[in-house]
């Protein structure tokens, strides 16, 4: 039984604004838990939420928070938020809020998330990463290692008719981070509490997860070419893929009539057995470093981070919460969906939130499309990949 969320004290009447990206039923429940912290805050504080369309959503951060014309507090994934960080004038450092009674409110490896050069800058509130997301009807026991895999997957692909017996963008480094954290690769190399992180890209380990993968598709040819959201949506859909490799965004666009299925990504046996590390998307409360209310904004962060709130999101917004007691509530833990994920979170990894993380995307889609497309080996388009990030870095610092 969850405990009811105790109002938090506020040491005066405040008046705040937190932004967000949420629609449909992600919206309908942060509304509801809005409406709560603002029931138990009554003449105390007063919080309004503002929804804002995403496409603009991290460059309207970045320009407004500054000028002192954005919210008290706003949430958004890890992964900007070194940037922001280096930027000055928009994350506010929370330690001196966060106590350890919070610290231990989540799943393991949460807290590293919202943590940069040693100082902790927000509360983690959910988290997302790809699993296996298959069709039950058609896939009675999930493969549980790669061999497992492509055997069901030769057995399910007929090309000449667009039938693949599994499929996933192999082609979007995104999803391709699990099979790279499996063999131990990364794209970057940490550089310390002060240091800048070092680019890694064509490291041997990260070289020998692609050709991995390049393998399954042009010599055991068991994936379909240029495989976009769309066309493995449509696949999935029409019965001519029962296995792909996807996150919960994938499941609003499954056809009603399919019932799906959700379990971990399967060991890599060309890895030794490693299982897939697919990197996790941790979206995180944060305080703006221009609120004029800073101690009721991290107050509402803590609140929403609860008990109660977590289980509204959960069961009412299908996110995935990083409060880990809520996976025990009945209504959670008996959803095969909420439940899948949560087992794959336990080998998932928290996607770096380096400052240079946005100058990474460029040079490794690039790699990526020209290996694909056989137009570069793995070792020269990762060596390209290398040299143009790692200029565009230096480039970086220079501008500073």
């Amino acid at each position: 039984m969850l405990a009811a969320a105790p109002a938090p004290a506020l040491a005066q009447e405040a008046a705040l604004t937190i932004w967000h990206a949420y629609r449909g039923q992600e919206k309908a429940a942060f509304d509801k838990a809005i409406a709560l912290f603002n029931e138990q805050n009554k003449g105390k504080v007063a919080v309004k939420a503002l929804a804002v369309p995403y496409d603009a959503y991290a460059d309207k951060i970045s320009a407004a928070v500054p000028r002192g014309t954005g919210p008290d507090a706003f949430i958004f994934a890890q992964d900007r938020l070194g940037g922001w960080v280096e930027a000055g004038g928009i994350v506010e450092p929370v330690d001196f809020f966060v106590e350890d009674k919070t610290k231990a409110r989540f799943l393991p490896n949460m807290m590293d998330a919202m943590t940069y050069r040693g100082s902790i800058y927000g509360l983690p509130f959910n988290y997302k990463s790809i699993a296996l997301i298959y069709n039950k009807a058609k896939v009675k026991e999930p493969p549980k290692t790669t061999k497992e895999l492509l055997a069901w997957a030769k057995q399910n692909t007929n090309a000449s008719t667009g039938q693949y017996g599994w499929a996933y963008p192999y082609n979007d480094f995104y999803y391709h981070a699990a099979v790279m954290n499996a063999f131990g690769g990364g794209v970057f190399k940490d550089g310390g509490a002060a240091g800048i992180p070092t680019p890694t890209v064509n490291a041997p380990q990260n070289v020998k997860a692609v050709e991995t993968v390049m393998g399954w598709f042009k010599d055991q040819k068991v994936l379909p070419a240029e495989p976009s959201s769309a066309l493995i949506t449509s696949l999935f859909n029409e019965g001519k893929t029962s296995v792909v490799f996807s996150g919960p965004w994938f499941l609003g666009e499954v056809d009603k009539s399919i019932e799906v299925g959700v379990a971990p990504l399967p060991t890599v046996d060309e890895a030794g057995g490693t299982p897939m590390k697919p990197w996790m998307t941790i979206e995180g409360l944060y305080v703006s470093a221009k609120s004029k209310n800073k101690e009721a904004a991290y107050a509402l962060a803590d609140f929403l981070t609860t008990d109660p709130v977590a289980k509204i999101m959960a069961v009412e917004g299908r996110q995935q919460p990083t409060n880990k007691d809520v996976y025990a509530v009945p209504e959670v833990a008996n959803d095969p969906i909420l439940a899948g994920f949560r087992k794959q979170a336990e080998t998932a990894v928290p996607m770096p939130n380096y400052a240079v993380m946005t100058a990474m995307w460029s040079p490794v889609t690039t790699a990526m499309n020209k290996i694909v497309k056989g137009s570069a080996t793995v070792p020269q388009a990762f060596e390209e990949a290398q040299k143009t990030l790692s200029a565009d870095i230096d480039a970086l610092r220079k501008g500073r």
